[in-house]
């Protein structure tokens, strides 16, 4: 194997979009709307207290997204998860065997995909870029990346596939 010669760069950085949460949002709209309806109809403001919950499942949902972290580099994919303990995996590039853009009908309208990636690397076969902004683009970018460090390395792709006769 030949050492890159290029540096690594950049290419995209970011957390996926709240529009993950958007079911979970509206839940809690509608769960703290009907809290507050409740309260009022049976003049019981003790029931304010229940807005407690879904006030803290939006929090926690809104933190989770905003606690990931993935960042896109001429040779590398990193993600980061979690709040308090964190979570942090790296794919080379040259081990993306395909890629995959995943439109849902939500995310379509606001201009998000979401991008799969399928790999030979042990560890991580498949990883999920959610709802990201310019997703066609990303993975365009990600696919040169790939061929680039591919033909670089020497690395070539070999698909086995073994018949069995009964």
């Amino acid at each position: 194997m030949t050492p890159s010669t290029a540096t690594e760069s950049i290419v995209w950085s970011g957390s996926p979009s709240q529009w993950l949460n958007f079911g979970t949002f509206l839940l809690c709209i509608i769960i703290a709307a009907a809290i507050v309806t409740g309260a009022i109809y049976w003049a019981q403001p003790k029931l304010y207290i229940a807005l407690v919950l879904p006030v803290f499942v939006a929090f926690r949902a809104f933190v989770r997204v905003r606690s990931m972290k993935i960042e896109v580099t001429t040779e590398r994919i990193t993600t980061q998860v979690g709040i308090f303990s964190r979570r942090r995996e790296d794919l080379e590039l040259y081990r993306v065997k395909d890629s995959v853009l995943i439109e849902p009908f939500l995310l379509r309208i606001v201009r998000r995909a979401t991008i799969q990636l399928r790999s030979s690397d042990r560890t991580t076969p498949n990883m999920m870029l959610p709802a990201i902004a310019n997703a066609e683009a990303l993975r365009q970018q990600i696919r040169a990346n790939v061929e680039r460090l591919r033909a670089q390395r020497g690395v070539r792709e070999m698909d086995m596939d073994v018949e069995r006769d009964g």
